[in-house]
């Protein structure tokens, strides 16, 4: 199964990176609060198993939407925060939002929560 679409598209090279399952729900918890530890995420979004977080976190960062900062040396621990191309996403995350509560009758996150810690 190839892993990316393969098209000349920006919206195409978009979902490349972030159109995993998964990927743009760690991405909603980096916008409302971050720092983030994994083990932030694997609560807040229950069901998703390690090892595709793991895999997404990793993908964030090699594309340079997420940087990691260690907060402990033995072991050594790491927590998530967004870069300025992870923050340039929020508004796309708020459209998203937006249509959602629109369109599938469920509320969403206040666009107050997220916060510009840039």
């Amino acid at each position: 199964m190839a892993k990316t679409y393969g098209l000349d598209c920006p919206v195409a090279r978009t979902l490349d990176i972030v159109g995993e399952k998964w990927t743009l729900l760690v991405l909603r918890e980096l916008l409302l609060r971050q720092p983030r530890r994994f083990h932030d995420f694997e609560t807040n979004l229950d069901g998703v198993p390690p090892s595709t977080l793991s895999a997404r976190l990793k993908t964030l960062e090699q594309a340079g939407i997420v940087a990691t900062r260690q907060y402990d040396d033995h072991p050594p621990r790491f927590e998530y925060i967004l870069t300025e191309k992870g923050w340039a996403l929020g508004p796309v995350m708020l459209a998203m939002r937006e249509w959602g509560t629109r369109f599938t009758g469920l509320p969403g996150f206040s666009v107050l929560e997220i916060r510009d810690e840039k």
